[in-house]
């Protein structure tokens, strides 16, 4: 399993999170590292006040008193007095850092003669030696007088601090995705025909040179696929007139029969072709998407083509949605035809509607088509011709549907069915 998240957003607010902990972490070592002298000299300075007044009042008091005196410091401050064994004189100084710093600095204080050792079971208690005339003694220290308690308060803000930079980072980012997250939105539009899909030149100056360079591919992108349409519109247009002309002179003029049948089935293929040149450079976006009931317009199909003495099956219900009625009829079209085409039996519509995701499939009782050419009968002027049947096309005609689909937000899926024939979906997703 992945746990890298995939949005730009939370892989950047997890990065400025880690930074931040990486920054505190190393001000804090850098913090604990620049104050560990000044801390030594301060509990040295509290440790040899406590051994000299400790030690004056022993001197001061009477011979009969200082065990009474040596129970009240005991009980009052937590300072026990112990004699020193002569063995004890030779041992080292203690072995951690900081422990190491304040026996230094105590020495400067109270003498280099000075003993100074960690209690064995606690590191940070001390056991410092002085001398009450010719006899040594410990002095030692619990260690709350020399341990510093953990800043719970530090603590507390330092959480609060990360908190609000995650949130305030989180807040960041996600504002500067918001023209990212904009401008992927505006780039699926375009691709479904959109042109006319602006992005908000304002912001930052990268942003806003994105947006005004996007604005300008979109406006790019329109004039092109304008003149495209106009072009192969007019030629389609122009090549009617002479088509029709040629149509009256073979009637007129040509006397065999067979002959001028075939001529004008020749005229008709023609003929046929220019339309679906036309249709094909139709992006069909200018058309607004209305609420239409594909069940009454599948049935309106049928009954076009029962006209023609074609029966088309309707199986099941697809309800309404939100589509180009015109450009949806052209499509259902195309299946159809390419199913009476090429395929020996009638042709069947299937409909459906499982949580508003939408599939028109068309079936035929044909010959299907090879695995490897599943894909590439969908492009433009691809025919996969040689495993259905003779007949011909401009290839065009999946190509239309395809594009189609897209312009709806859904796909056209082709697939061999296991009785035989080929079954031809176009899904919609859910409104």
């Amino acid at each position: 399993m992945n746990l890298v998240p995939r949005t730009l957003l939370a892989r950047t607010v997890i990065l400025i999170g880690v930074l931040l902990v990486l920054s505190l972490a190393s001000w804090l070592a850098l913090f604990a590292l620049s104050e560990r002298e000044p801390r030594a000299r301060q509990i040295a300075t509290r440790v040899s006040a406590v051994v000299n007044l400790t030690q004056s009042a022993l001197l001061a008091a009477q011979p009969e008193k200082r065990l009474a005196l040596l129970e009240e410091l005991s009980q009052k401050e937590g300072v026990r007095i112990f004699p020193m064994e002569p063995e004890e004189a030779a041992l080292p100084l203690p072995e951690s850092p900081m422990l190491r710093l304040i026996a230094r600095e105590i020495q400067k204080r109270l003498g280099p003669d000075t003993l100074i050792v960690g209690d064995e079971s606690d590191e940070e208690a001390l056991w410092v030696s002085f001398s009450l005339g010719p006899d040594d003694y410990w002095l030692v220290l619990p260690h709350t007088r020399i341990k510093r308690g953990l800043p719970w308060q530090w603590l507390g803000w330092a959480g609060l601090t990360l908190l609000l930079a995650f949130a305030g980072g989180w807040a960041l980012v996600k504002k500067i995705n918001r023209p990212l997250r904009h401008a992927a939105q505006a780039a699926s539009k375009i691709g479904c025909g959109h042109f006319d899909e602006k992005l908000d030149e304002s912001g930052p100056e990268e942003i806003s040179a994105l947006a005004k360079a996007f604005n300008i591919m979109g406006g790019n992108l329109s004039v092109m696929e304008r003149n495209r349409a106009l072009m192969l519109a007019g030629i389609s247009h122009d090549l009617r007139t002479p088509l029709s002309r040629l149509r009256l002179s073979v009637e007129m003029s040509v006397s065999d029969t067979s002959e001028q049948t075939a001529m004008i089935r020749d005229l008709d293929d023609m003929e046929m072709l220019t339309r679906q040149f036309l249709d094909f450079a139709k992006t069909d976006s200018q058309e607004k998407p209305t609420l239409t009931d594909l069940d009454a317009m599948t049935r309106k199909i049928a009954e076009e083509y029962a006209q023609r003495g074609h029966n088309i099956g309707i199986t099941g219900s697809a309800g309404s949605a939100n589509i180009r009625p015109h450009a949806m009829k052209r499509a259902l079209v195309n299946l159809l035809e390419n199913a009476l085409n090429y395929a020996s039996g009638p042709a069947q519509l299937l409909l459906s509607n499982k949580n508003g995701n939408i599939s028109l499939t068309v079936i035929d009782s044909g010959k299907g088509l090879p695995d490897s050419e599943l894909e590439a009968v969908k492009d433009p002027f691809y025919r996969g011709e040689a495993a259905r049947t003779g007949a011909k096309g401009s290839g065009l005609g999946l190509a239309i549907v395809s594009r189609i689909a897209e312009l709806h937000g859904g796909s056209l899926l082709l697939r061999n069915r296991p009785e035989g024939g080929l079954a031809a979906t176009i899904k919609l997703p859910a409104q």
